[in-house]
């Protein structure tokens, strides 16, 4: 499918799909969704879907779908949303009006399993202009907990903005970049709020919690807490303000799929003052709770946009 497909004198941005393979498949089966393209009008069921939200937490997706329904006017009194994906315990998935909610587990193997399937959903409902967020949780670095940081590049773990995969057996380098507009319109959706502290700055992807992330308190740690604050200031140094586990998978496959995309997560400390959570859980919820605000407020927006015009 084109890039782009001309409707009514404009534009569509069209999901893109570089797989030859899906032509000759009879069904397409979205084995970790429990869908498939002969037991299910993707189209029917997802084919408005303009907006689509990730993130790591089941429970967290489908609070950010009550969360949104009441924001865009959808809710009815006592509304329970079904988990559509209830066929599988692998993701969860809510959908209010043009808006669809995802959860992807932890890590980067988990939400690129998800995101094959989300793209391929998103392909054969024949979804249009849509723009996919990943909102989540983060550790901060020179950042006082609870400031909600949009990703301006994902790095790696040496601050570069790649990703690199095995596959066949060979190294295969992708860009990370993400829409730097639409980082930009999430940033003054933050000040538009001004309820929270909002920036923009790197975000270090990387592969595990522990030792990949520099902390003292795994099961495993072979270096000082010396060697971790030299780390994480050369992580600061090149333009790094917080690290979570998912954004590089994220931001390369949604650039491949010609999806607009971008990185909201909060930080819940500041890793340059400790590794352990030491919160309380209503405030730890509290912080969660602003990536869904900030974004919905950029969906109301972008809605309101489109009825106007």
């Amino acid at each position: 499918m084109p890039l782009g497909e001309e409707k009514n004198g404009a534009c569509d941005r069209s999901i893109y799909v570089n797989n030859p393979h899906l032509d000759s498949m009879k069904d397409d089966i979205l084995y970790h969704f429990n869908l498939g393209t002969s037991t299910h009008d993707l189209p029917a069921m997802f084919g408005d879907v303009k907006f689509v939200c990730v993130g790591g937490s089941p429970w967290r997706m489908k609070s950010f779908t009550e969360y949104i329904a009441k924001e865009l006017g959808l809710s009815e009194p006592n509304a329970e949303f079904p988990n559509i994906c209830e066929g599988t315990d692998r993701y969860a998935m809510y959908k209010v009006g043009p808006v669809l909610s995802v959860s992807h587990g932890m890590g980067i193997p988990s939400i690129s399993i998800m995101l094959h399937e989300l793209i391929k959903l998103l392909y054969h409902a024949h979804c249009t202009d849509v723009t996919v967020v990943r909102i989540g949780t983060s550790g901060g670095i020179g950042l006082k907990p609870g400031i909600v940081v949009v990703t301006k590049q994902s790095v790696d773990s040496v601050f570069q903005p790649r990703l690199e995969q095995i596959i066949l057996g060979k190294p295969v380098v992708r860009s990370t970049e993400l829409d730097a507009e639409l980082a930009e319109e999430l940033l003054q959706c933050g000040k538009d709020l001004a309820e929270f502290e909002t920036v923009i700055g790197n975000t270090m992807c990387t592969l595990d919690f522990y030792e990949g992330q520099a902390r003292l308190d795994g099961a495993f740690c072979s270096y000082s807490e010396e060697d971790k604050q030299s780390y994480l200031a050369e992580a600061y140094a090149a333009g790094v303000r917080n690290i979570e586990m998912e954004s590089s998978v994220f931001a390369a496959m949604c650039k491949l799929s010609n999806l607009r995309a971008a990185v909201v997560c909060v930080t819940l400390l500041d890793r340059l003052k400790g590794d352990q959570l030491t919160s309380s859980h209503d405030i730890l919820n509290s912080y969660q709770q602003r990536p869904q605000v900030l974004v919905g407020h950029y969906i109301k927006k972008k809605l309101n946009a489109y009825k106007k015009s």
